[in-house]
């Protein structure tokens, strides 16, 4: 059985704006398997950078229309979460939003599905499948 992903808020954008790494995302929506699972705090990065770009209705529409055809799951986070993310920042040099991503991919046993190279920073602590560039 395939392993789960975690999308990062770089991930999710790709495939919406078809940018570089759209394909693979694509792929991991359409298979039949392992969960999709993004944290509730990039979701949050991915509806704030669409009402930076195209405004509040678009990032809106999102949000109510396109995020709930997609075979995400979105996760929650306990304060434990929050805890378990500050302690990744206080170990790492990441936005404290990465950190909830890769946090929840720990957590999970899953694959961090990005393309954004702060990632790097991690080494091996979580499995990155890399998307893009």
């Amino acid at each position: 059985m395939k392993k789960k992903s975690v999308l990062d808020a770089y991930a999710l954008l790709a495939y919406l704006k078809g940018e570089s790494g759209h394909v693979r995302v694509k792929e991991l929506l359409a298979s039949v398997g392992p969960a999709l699972i993004i944290n509730s705090i990039n979701l949050g990065e991915v509806f704030y950078i669409i009402a930076r770009t195209r405004g509040i209705r678009e990032a809106d529409y999102f949000l109510s229309v396109i995020l709930p055809s997609l075979p995400i799951t979105v996760y929650e986070n306990s304060l434990d979460d929050v805890i378990e993310a500050a302690r990744l920042k206080a170990a790492h040099a990441l936005s404290f939003a990465d950190c909830f991503a890769a946090s929840t991919a720990f957590r999970e046993r899953a694959a961090l599905v990005t393309g954004d190279p702060e990632f790097k920073k991690l080494g091996k602590a979580v499995e990155i499948e890399w998307v893009g560039k």
